[in-house]
């Protein structure tokens, strides 16, 4: 009995070690992530909710300088109005008018690809600018290609206070909430290990 049990303590010690260090590595490339220099060009922006508001003021900047014909903000509160969204992220009434869409239907990282992916192909767009934060972008960019496969999508993170390792170090919070999006990221590795499906680019975007 002694054996196996030494056994088994030995088995959750090498897997919280294998953790521990997986963690550090999805870290590291959380703080190495920047944003495209130059910025590529693009058919259309899509911003994801959560997080900050820089994620949304992101993908507005990169509309106004010309980077995509439209901007998807996905996941709005269903609550919002779209006044309320335009004075938010302080753009002009026509550009709004013209060139930005509300999704509301989206609650999760999954839903903000189902509904980007629905207005893509109404689109017909096949190139898109994917902003989210930087700790976010792995995540979000598997889920974006599974729910695109023919599009070509470029990452474009935002930095966030998470990728610093001089600020989640000293904070357990933060280092808490970078903890539960590595393992939400192993859970849809894990996910798509199991259905067979392509999880490409899911460590390094």
């Amino acid at each position: 009995m002694r054996i196996w049990r030494n056994l088994f303590l030995l088995a959750v010690l090498a897997g919280f070690a294998v953790l521990v260090l997986g963690f550090g590595d999805f870290a590291a490339k959380v703080h190495r992530l920047r944003a495209p220099v130059p910025v590529p060009q693009a058919q259309a922006i899509v911003a994801l909710t959560g997080g900050s508001l820089e994620r949304l003021r992101t993908g507005v900047r990169l509309l106004e300088a010309g980077h995509g014909q439209r901007l998807l903000i996905t996941g709005v509160n269903p609550a919002a109005t779209d006044g309320e969204i335009a004075a938010i992220l302080g753009i002009d009434a026509a550009r709004f008018e013209c060139c930005v869409d509300l999704g509301r239907s989206a609650s999760d990282t999954i839903g903000n690809a189902a509904e980007t992916a629905a207005w893509a192909n109404a689109h017909m767009f096949n190139e898109i600018l994917l902003v989210t934060e930087d700790y976010h972008m792995a995540r979000s960019l598997i889920e974006l290609r599974l729910a695109l496969p023919e599009a070509h999508i470029i990452a474009y993170p935002v930095k966030s206070r998470l990728a610093r390792p001089d600020v989640w170090q000293r904070d357990p919070r933060l280092a808490a909430r970078l903890g539960a999006e590595y393992l939400k990221l192993l859970a849809i590795e894990a996910r798509e290990g199991l259905t067979g499906a392509d999880g490409s680019g899911a460590g390094a975007p």
